[in-house]
């Protein structure tokens, strides 16, 4: 069972940064956008994750197992709906994958989001990345098709019920 902790920047921000550039490796094949990204990703992404933490407490989390970090959840609200819950980043080390802890994740997410009000979610995800195309699929997440503004990824939503 994981237990889910608020990240701690101040520990921890060398660990996200390693689960956020890995997760576009593992979309898009390399992590070249997020570094790239608005100039310096890093100091861009470590800045939003900040802010998203204070704006939303507990919205940001770092899965834990027994005492090692091995996955991280970041949420938030959709921003064309905010009865919508938004999660923009499911990870897990690549040693944990496969052996069913993605639905604690998504458990965790979905309790969060439904605290909020939240009816339904959506996510981002990367036709290329098969195993999460896959994990979502047999959860119940439906195929929006691709995102108007992003038309590399493709959107996902679930509803909850």
């Amino acid at each position: 069972m994981l237990e889910f902790r608020p990240i701690n920047l101040s520990k921890h921000r060398d660990r996200c940064v390693e689960f956020r550039a890995d997760s576009f490796v593992c979309s898009f094949g390399a992590a070249d956008l997020f570094y790239e990204m608005d100039g310096d990703g890093v100091a861009t992404y470590l800045h939003w994750l900040e802010q998203k933490m204070k704006t939303l407490p507990h919205s940001c989390v770092h899965a834990w197992h027994e005492n090692q970090i091995i996955g991280q959840i970041e949420m938030g609200r959709w921003k064309h709906d905010f009865r919508v819950g938004y999660v923009h980043l499911f990870y897990l080390i690549p040693e944990f994958r496969g052996q069913g802890l993605g639905q604690q994740l998504e458990q965790h997410a979905a309790t969060f989001l439904r605290e909020l009000g939240c009816r339904s979610a959506r996510l981002s995800v990367s036709p290329t990345n098969r195993m999460a195309l896959r994990f979502y699929r047999s959860n119940a997440w439906v195929d929006l098709g691709p995102q108007e503004d992003a038309p590399e990824v493709h959107c996902f939503e679930k509803i909850y019920v």
